[in-house]
């Protein structure tokens, strides 16, 4: 391979190199078809804003590499885009020092009538969101509450005097943090397949990070009790479905396992896997109301304004989201979609919330939605439609261990 094709060294990509890779796509020689191909693939996702969707002059084989170089460089990009954060403390600190440093990595805020100058001690080595705060949370005495606060801020209370250490009582797995919560037991005398032990847990996310589409597969939980025995999950359904919004950073659900016979007293170990989806980078699209037909592409997602009308006193505006080859997330979890941000900016800067929506189309790669609200003048008003433009596969394990049965 020649080495004008070689990005090794490259830490920003530029445009002159991008496009000499790109017209070598279609180059006389094989080697240097396969070299600039291979050349764009690794100069990383910096090179996507340089590259054309097509070439009307490619061959069929420069065209597929085309194809092949934007799908791995948008694979790239997503992935990037959706690790857990890594948080690293530097030795003693306060309470005030150490939730800095978290807020710092995650844009996330924290509320709290703890007093701020409490000592913490935390580790040098970097810990994903959850573990880093719950090393701090334990040692101030405080513990979460999921239902004050907001997208952006987290409330913080003190801890339950029978509350377990948040360290001790969970498991870290990627952008979750998974933790149980009770245990039940049931035995039906008259139907043994009724009979059941469910262990209910709590699944929280890395903050910006809700998932879209969150299962569990049954098949892959598994169990063992302290006296030696297997704990078997039920199999009356394929996966454990975990709805996920993006107002709350955490949901519960309860794993389905068999009645364990004998007398154990906990659950020595259980493990599973956490299948789901995660966005990427959120971005602001924002389209004029008064040109309709207006669209922009960020990353594999399109937004389209199709129709600003009056509708008793107010307007409807109308838009298109399309999102390129995202067809899993689609299926079933289009919620997603409907749970961003959309709102409008007037003339004045003044930011106008939505009344409410409605769906009125649905495809196999995106939906037509219509918004309400309360305009005055459209002249130089904006929609406002905030979302992730790119969506990532994740498959994480998690292990749990000494739970105590009832």
């Amino acid at each position: 391979m020649a080495d004008d094709v070689t990005p090794a060294g490259y830490d920003e990509v530029s445009k002159d190199d991008v496009l000499r890779w790109l017209d070598q796509l279609d180059g006389r020689k094989a080697s240097d078809r396969r070299g600039a191909e291979r050349a764009l693939i690794e100069a990383g996702p910096d090179a996507l804003r340089f590259l054309p969707e097509s070439r009307s002059n490619f061959s069929i084989e420069a065209s597929e590499r085309l194809a092949r170089v934007r799908a791995a460089l948008m694979a790239k990009k997503t992935t990037t885009q959706s690790k857990a954060v890594r948080i690293k403390f530097s030795g003693s600190m306060t309470l005030e020092e150490a939730l800095e440093v978290i807020s710092r990595e995650t844009q996330i805020e924290f509320e709290h009538s703890a007093d701020s100058s409490l000592p913490i001690q935390a580790t040098s080595a970097p810990l994903s969101f959850w573990n880093a705060l719950d090393l701090v949370l334990d040692q101030a005495n405080l513990d979460v509450n999921h239902y004050g606060g907001d997208r952006e801020t987290i409330s913080l209370v003190p801890r339950a005097e029978a509350r377990r250490r948040r360290v001790d009582s969970a498991a870290y797995a990627g952008v979750y943090r998974i933790e149980p919560t009770s245990v039940s037991a049931r035995r039906v005398f008259n139907d043994g397949q009724q009979s059941g032990l469910n262990l209910s847990m709590e699944l929280c996310w890395q903050p910006g990070m809700t998932p879209i589409g969150l299962t569990i597969p049954v098949d892959q939980l598994s169990g063992k009790l302290d006296d030696g025995s297997r704990l078997q999950p039920q199999t009356t359904q394929l996966t454990i479905d975990i709805a996920a919004n993006r107002d709350i950073q955490f949901s519960e659900f309860y794993l389905p396992l068999e009645l364990p016979a004998g007398n154990p007293t906990k659950i020595e170990r259980i493990s599973g896997t956490i299948d789901s989806m995660l966005p990427g980078k959120t971005h602001d699209f924002e389209l004029p109301l008064t040109k309709i037909g207006s669209e922009k592409t960020v990353d594999s997602m399109t937004v389209k304004l199709e129709r600003v009308q009056p509708n008793g006193g107010i307007y409807e505006v109308r838009f298109n989201v399309e999102v390129k080859d995202a067809s899993e997330a689609m299926e079933s979890h289009r919620q997603w979609l409907f749970q961003n941000t959309v709102y409008v900016i007037d003339r004045d800067g003044n930011r106008i919330e939505n009344l409410g929506y409605e769906l009125y189309r649905r495809s196999e790669s995106g939906v037509g939605m219509g918004y309400l609200f309360d305009i005055d003048d459209l002249v130089d008003a904006k929609l406002i439609y905030s979302s992730p433009t790119s969506i990532v596969r994740s498959r994480v394990d998690f292990v749990l261990q000494d739970i105590a049965l009832p």
